[in-house]
């Protein structure tokens, strides 16, 4: 798949310009949504599409669960998540397709999502999938970089996106590509209360976003009923 070779190729390189491009600021987007899935107390959670581990490794940290699995489609990614991982008891890291996850039913008390869903080939379909798998009464978070939409905020981050994101990217990670499909995705992923809608659709309740900085980062979060 070419999403999956690009992820491969900028594997090397992810950590640093994720931190470089948000000038660190992803780091106290990544602590704000583990710290509001913190008093559920998860004990087995799902972190998809987990890239290089470090939003599984930070949730180890801040969350404490017994088991977390990290899963991706990205080999190349994984084998970079498994390295820094190594001798975390309780962290593992697997291959999986979020499209059709070769997991049981109602397995995991929470699932994560940090900057991945907008890659999810078909929105609703990889929703339903965390849905399936996550237990009643459990709870779906998910962290999205998104696009400003008040002046000043919407013109600069056009103009960084467009420009300043695909130089960088291209030079640290050489890969022409990878940073100009991020604001493709970014512009073309369901925002706010469509979002909102999509989860509720799928049959998420107790739906509720918040934007940071300005907002160039959603975290959304959703309740899987807990039916008699």
């Amino acid at each position: 798949m070419q999403v999956e070779r690009m992820f491969d190729n900028i594997a090397h390189s992810y950590d640093l310009l994720n931190h470089l491009l948000s000038f660190g600021v992803d780091r106290g987007w990544r602590r704000k949504a583990l710290e509001m899935l913190k008093p559920f107390a998860p004990k087995k959670m799902l972190d998809m599409a987990t890239g290089t581990g470090d939003f599984a490794l930070e949730a180890m940290r801040i969350v404490k669960p017994e088991e977390l699995l990290g899963a991706d489609l990205s080999e190349g990614m994984l084998q970079v998540a498994r390295r820094k991982g190594q001798n975390i008891p309780g962290l593992r890291f697997e291959k999986h397709d979020c499209m059709d996850l070769q997991l049981q039913d109602n397995t995991f008390d929470a699932v994560t999502v940090a900057y991945g869903v907008r890659n999810f080939p078909d929105l609703e379909r990889g929703l339903k999938e965390l849905f399936r798998v996550l237990r009643p009464g459990g709870h779906l978070v998910i962290i999205e970089l998104t696009s400003p939409k008040n002046f000043p905020m919407k013109q600069l981050f056009w103009l960084y996106s467009h420009v300043v994101m695909p130089i960088v990217g291209k030079i640290v990670s050489r890969d022409s590509k990878a940073y100009t499909y991020l604001p493709a995705t970014m512009e073309a992923f369901p925002q706010g209360e469509i979002m909102k809608g999509i989860l509720q659709k799928v049959g998420y309740e107790e739906v509720f976003f918040k934007r940071f900085t300005f907002g160039l980062s959603t975290l959304y979060m959703a309740t899987k009923a807990n039916r008699a």
